[in-house]
């Protein structure tokens, strides 16, 4: 071989293994979380919801049958930003000072971010959707504790927590409050925010650069009330729900045994006596199109996560990027809307009154339209549109986390359960795909995932201020069936309903008074048999330990007020 032929063969070979080793091997990891969504709303986890493409990522990923969020929307998203638990992030409950050095209401600087860990790493980092982890979102406030000043090199959507689909309060692009109207990158056919923040996600991916990986975090309002969907996602649903809550019910618990996803000795837990049977209730018409419009959103969030993963496919990074999916706490019973009237009490509900286009929606619940119309509640109003406003209600809430107890605020399992699938070409073996695990997993676990797999290190102390230490583990073991090793107990509390799991046994109250109930969560994972009467020792020491960890945590003191009972 001619020497000149040789030397441009060894520069094109050396050429080659450079750009090769450039390139970086840790994954791209994206979070997807649902707000106010129940344990078996999707597919692939009891629901006759149509979610192709999240059945599709469980399908060649992992379903874990046993992952905890806090059980509320504020704590969660402290909880999963930062690895630490709520209380020590200072947002144990809302965006409200309650005085405590739990309660701030605000996230706290002795905390970072994932964002924060993992640019550190290299990591690019981007979020889409519901912030919802500071008291300031109107003009003109602080703006410190925003997406962008909390480690996030792009940023849209909405810093307060609920709000209008059609206008959502608080919309922002990057450091930007804006109306959805006067946008100028982002002007689709017609506004709705489910699909406003999947293709900022899916836009991110696509216009993602260079050679380091990427975070991204993606927070969605759905399905959390108000029951807003459009009209075409509705229309799939009529009829679905014309049996009613019990006949759904049932139909989830049968699929859930089928699948495996619980076991055959666990009963599911009684209706909720409080829901009326459905051959009583009234109103059947309207509470239909409830649970229509409710579907219709969760089908929505589906269609949007499809949009993503095209966008990951389209630009060769689907294979190395690890998705989670998760929910903030279980379906939510509050009544919201069910009483009539005009929330504001407009003193001319009959007549238009546009909103200028550059207006921003600074309301949770609008007063009017953009057009113009009052926004209204109550049973007389049919929902779905953005001149309503209601949530779906109790009894279609414990349709919504089958076959457990309870609800959003509580920490009972019905609360706190939530579907938590894993996907991961790359780093998740196929003999694991479409498989169930069981391992517990909580959303401390999360930052800890990260940290692993993006090889961050996880600071001590940022400058003088010494940072809270990670609380949960690595739950990359658990993609490919290996323990992920946790030596703590998971603990919670909120509105002083709390719960400390420790192996299979979990001690749960509700409120600040309520007695401890014990559970084996292997015998009887819908907590219907309280085993503490029988074994006092143990609910004893696990009631104590909870007090430590509640103290060191800053879950107390608390603002609850009241002894409880022992």
């Amino acid at each position: 071989m001619k020497p000149r032929i040789l030397s441009f063969l060894v520069v094109l070979l050396g050429t080659t293994t450079a750009l090769f080793a450039k390139k970086d091997a840790r994954p791209n990891v994206i979070i997807i979380m649902a707000d106010d969504m129940g344990w078996s709303d999707i597919g692939c986890y009891g629901s006759e919801i149509k979610t192709p493409n999240l059945d599709g990522l469980a399908k060649k990923g992992v379903r874990f049958t046993q992952f905890y969020n806090t059980g509320r929307c504020c704590p969660t998203r402290a909880t999963l930003l930062t690895g630490t638990y709520a209380h020590q992030a200072g947002i144990g409950h809302m965006m409200g000072s309650r005085g405590l050095p739990g309660y701030k209401g605000d996230l706290g600087k002795n905390v970072r971010t994932i964002a924060e860990v993992m640019k550190t790493a290299g990591y690019s980092t981007y979020m889409a959707g519901k912030w919802h982890v500071t008291p300031h979102v109107r003009p003109g406030t602080p703006t410190y504790n925003w997406p962008r000043q909390r480690g996030f090199d792009r940023f849209y959507g909405t810093i307060h927590g609920a709000g209008s689909f059609f206008d959502p309060n608080s919309l922002t692009r990057e450091n930007t409050l804006i109306s959805p109207l006067t946008d100028k990158e982002y002007q689709p056919k017609e506004f709705y925010y489910t699909d406003a923040i999947n293709d900022h996600a899916a836009r991110y991916v696509k216009e993602h650069d260079g050679d380091q990986p990427f975070f991204m975090y993606v927070a969605h309002t759905a399905p959390h009330w108000p029951m807003h969907a459009l009209p075409e996602d509705i229309a799939k649903y009529k009829g679905k729900y014309d049996k009613g809550w019990e006949a759904m019910r049932k139909a989830r618990y049968k699929r859930q045994l089928k699948m495996g996803l619980i076991e055959d000795h666990w009963k599911m837990s009684p209706k909720d006596s409080r829901a009326p049977a459905w051959k009583d209730a009234k109103n059947k018409e309207w509470e239909i199109r409830l649970m229509e419009v409710y579907a219709a959103m969760v089908d929505r969030l589906d269609q949007g996560i499809g949009t993503i993963v095209t966008a990951l496919k389209e630009s060769g990074q689907y294979d190395n990027t690890l998705i989670f999916f998760l929910a903030d706490n279980g379906g939510c019973a509050e009544g919201m809307g069910r009483r009539g009237g005009i929330q504001y009490k407009d003193k001319e509900p009959d007549k238009l009154k546009p909103m200028a286009k550059d207006a921003l929606q600074l309301d949770m619940i609008p007063r009017r339209t953009r057009d113009g119309r009052v926004v209204k509640q109550g049973t007389e109003v049919m929902t779905g549109g953005p001149d309503t406003y209601h949530g779906y209600g109790l009894a279609w809430a414990n349709a919504s986390n089958t076959p457990f107890r309870e609800y959003k605020h509580w920490v009972h399992e019905g609360g706190i359960g939530s579907p938590l699938i894993a996907h991961w070409p790359k780093g998740i073996d196929t003999n694991r795909h479409g498989k169930l695990e069981s391992q517990p997993g909580h959303l401390i676990d999360l930052m800890a995932t990260c940290v692993d797999l993006g090889k961050a290190t996880y600071p001590k102390k940022v400058g003088d201020q010494e940072i809270v230490p990670l609380q949960g583990v690595s739950l990359a073991p658990a993609f490919n069936g290996k323990d992920v090793g946790r030596k703590e107990p998971l603990f919670w509390e909120h509105e002083g309903n709390r719960a400390i799991r420790e192996g299979k046994w979990k001690l749960v109250a509700k409120g600040a008074r309520g007695a401890w109930e014990l559970y084996d969560l292997e015998a009887d994972r819908t907590e219907l048999n309280d085993l503490a009467a029988k074994q006092p020792e143990r609910a004893k020491a696990m009631a104590d330990r909870w007090e430590a960890w509640a103290i060191e945590a800053k879950a107390k003191p608390w603002p609850w007020g009241g002894k409880k009972k022992k």
